[in-house]
Parts: C-alpha cells; sequence; structure tokens
C-alpha cells in the first residue's frame, strides 16, 4: 500500500511540475532555434574555412621568408665583393684624374 500512495504522489507531483504545452507553440520555438542552430553552424564553418586558409597562407609565407633568406646568405658575399669592387675602382678612377691633371699641367706649361 505505501507503494501505491508513493507512486500516486510521484505521479501528481510530475504532473504538476510540466505543464503540457500547446504543439503549434513548441513547432516555433523549435523552428527559431534550429534556424538559430543554422546560422551558428555556417559561422562556425565560415571560422573553420577562414582559419584554413590563414593556416596556409602562414605557410605559404614561411617558404617564402626562407627561400629570401637563403637568397640573402648566398647574396651577402657577392655584395661584400661588390662593394670593394667599386671602392676599387673608385680609387683607380681618382688615380686616374691626378695623372690627368698632371699630363695637362705639363701641356700647359709647354705652350708658355
Amino acid at each position: 500500500m505505501s507503494e501505491s500512495l508513493w507512486q500516486s504522489d510521484v505521479v501528481e507531483e510530475a504532473e504538476q511540475k510540466e505543464p503540457v504545452a500547446e504543439p503549434a507553440s513548441d513547432a516555433g520555438a523549435l523552428t527559431l532555434s534550429a534556424d538559430e542552430f543554422s546560422a551558428l553552424e555556417e559561422r562556425v564553418m565560415r571560422a573553420v574555412n577562414l582559419v584554413k586558409q590563414e593556416r596556409q597562407a602562414r605557410v605559404v609565407a614561411e617558404k617564402r621568408v626562407e627561400i629570401v633568406e637563403a637568397q640573402l646568405r648566398e647574396a651577402a658575399p657577392l655584395a661584400d665583393n661588390l662593394q670593394k669592387e667599386v671602392s676599387a675602382l673608385r680609387e683607380e678612377r681618382e688615380q686616374v684624374r691626378r695623372r690627368v691633371e698632371r699630363l695637362l699641367s705639363q701641356l700647359d706649361a709647354l705652350e708658355l
């Protein structure tokens, strides 16, 4: 008998706690909820695609950096050599200019 009283109390409490909702209002809430979920799903997919694209772009950029750094390492000695050559050519030009000036001054001395 105690079991039947307990069961009837439980049934009564359950009926009082859970009011019966109208099917039409639940369907509207579910549709709105599904629409919201669909929009959220779309935003998540866009975010995932954006992250994938950014990761690919980062990989490409890192590869380009590696290539440029390698080229820079290869070009550094060449740049040093070219700088030395330019300095030597400037010095040689200055020497030639002095010699030409000396020759011109000797020619001027002959004409006097």
